[in-house]
């Protein structure tokens, strides 16, 4: 399978630890070694989000916090590239014109590269390049909710959505550097646009990963 993983920030710096970077990379080596075909985006996290509210307390523009996140993705991705060793391309990637590419020969590890938007978009993007079979986006909540499960305890969980009705839902959230929620909105119009299957989960356990590939996560399917 051609897949795309956007590997939330949040999951990589909740503990900024060699151990909690390994295990996502081993999941990915278990990956690669059954011979699938993958591209990893990093996300920024908790990294990201400190900085951004030191800048944004000075009243400095979102262009300019949306770049300190990009800074942060691209941090991440550099300590998850050699933990992956000789299964990764060389190089930290961030363009669906690298992407292509590159793609087939190793793991490609990718972080953000331009303002206005998360690396959900950029991992859409590069699912459309290489026409991907799945995009899973490894958060740390466990599916879509027809509200925040965090603030109301009475939140629906759907188990499938199509593209139309998940795009409803994350048309609620602000869009703003640090606070683009569990999907961006100009992720969820692209995989609507281009019709990629994309599926959300809680992957604070990494294998849910594996999971998610042989369809028996316990996240949302987007279709």
């Amino acid at each position: 399978m051609k897949i795309i993983i956007s590997l939330g920030g949040s999951l990589l710096t909740r503990e900024l630890s060699a151990k909690n970077f390994k295990k996502y990379a081993d999941v990915l080596i278990k990956l690669k070694k059954k011979g699938h075909k993958l591209v990893v985006v990093c996300g920024g996290g908790k990294t990201a989000r400190e900085y951004q509210k030191i800048v944004k307390d000075y009243g400095v523009s979102k262009e300019l916090q949306d770049m300190i996140g990009i800074v942060a993705t691209h941090l991440n991705a550099m300590t998850l590239l050699p933990i992956l060793k000789n299964y990764a391309f060389s190089r930290v990637l961030k363009t669906p014109t690298e992407v292509k590419k590159y793609f087939n020969k190793k793991i490609l590890v990718c972080a953000g590269n331009l303002p206005g938007h998360s690396t959900d978009y950029d991992a859409a993007l590069f699912a459309k390049a290489v026409k991907a079979d799945l995009l899973i986006n490894a958060t740390n909540i466990d599916g879509v909710y027809s509200s925040d499960p965090r603030k109301n305890p009475k939140a629906k969980k759907f188990d499938k959505l199509s593209y139309k009705d998940f795009e409803k839902i994350i048309s609620k959230n602000l869009q703003a550097p640090g606070k683009y929620g569990l999907f961006d909105l100009k992720a969820t119009k692209l995989i609507r646009k281009e019709k990629i299957r994309t599926v959300i989960i809680n992957a604070t356990n990494p294998e849910e990963i594996i999971k998610a590939m042989k369809g028996k996560h316990k996240g949302t399917i987007i279709s």
